[in-house]
């Protein structure tokens, strides 16, 4: 009988540096089942993300459902999204976009449970996904989805766009693209194209003093410093993670 031990020291002999934890998820998706087991294992071992193979993921506290094929949400995206939710009037109203799986919305919508939150992403398949998981959903590009009455009346804007910089691309994990699409990180040649609109449309809907959270990393919040402030917006902090990396933006648009 494989014991978690055994699936453990499999996952950690491939380099997988939280096999343990890993090792419990697959277990514990197994239900005891050898065969199965045997199976989600060896999908885990060829790179397919843990999330698509177990279902869901742990996001904030709360269990998100992941569907195959969906943009895993990270918990580096976590922070920004506790952010989010200070900035969001208990009965006020948020837009996610790029929403994926839906985590971010489903986070504000458990924190806040009066606000209003609408999400929209580009695949379909992460809309189902988002919806799944209780979240208002919508197809289309960024802003595209969203009624014209939401136009000045939302208090935060969030958004985990496609931000890695073509040229590096070929430096994320080698498995990535065998399951996942460039299209979830490709952001252009700085890797802000899609940061750039997400800032130039987000005035249009945003309430003065309203709040735009955008994840970025690098020097894309320098990058980014300057076309803020052209859009209209003020107190821009550079958000950073305890090793000092840059992991947001946040801004406030003008009253």
């Amino acid at each position: 009988m494989t014991t978690l031990d055994d699936v453990t020291t499999r996952l950690t002999a491939a380099g997988f540096i939280a096999a343990r934890e890993e090792a419990q998820e697959l277990c514990d998706c197994s239900n005891g089942d050898e065969p199965r087991l045997a199976s989600l294992v060896q999908r885990r071992l060829r790179g397919e993300p843990l999330a698509w193979i177990t279902g869901s993921v742990t996001f904030c506290g709360l269990r998100i459902r992941v569907d195959p094929r969906v943009y895993v949400p990270r918990f580096q995206s976590e922070p920004l999204v506790r952010l989010a939710v200070t900035r969001l009037p208990s009965r006020g109203s948020a837009l996610d976009l790029c929403t994926g799986s839906g985590a971010i919305a489903r986070t504000l919508l458990f924190e806040r449970p009066e606000a209003r939150v609408v999400a929209s992403d580009l695949d379909e398949r992460a809309v189902a996904c988002a919806v799944s998981n209780g979240v208002s959903a919508y197809q289309g590009d960024l802003f595209e989805p969203f009624a014209r009455e939401l136009e000045g009346e939302i208090d935060v804007v969030v958004a985990v766009v496609p931000y890695v910089p073509t040229p590096s691309l070929a430096l994320l994990a080698r498995d990535t693209f065998v399951f996942e699409s460039s299209l979830s990180y490709d952001g252009g040649t700085d890797g802000a194209d899609i940061l750039r609109r997400v800032v130039a449309e987000s005035p249009r809907f945003l309430r003065p003093g309203g709040a735009l959270l955008l994840e970025v990393g690098g020097e894309q919040s320098e990058v980014l410093r300057g076309h803020l402030a052209r859009c209209g917006f003020v107190d821009v902090n550079t958000l950073t993670d305890e090793e000092g990396d840059v992991r947001g933006v946040e801004a406030t648009l003008r009253k």
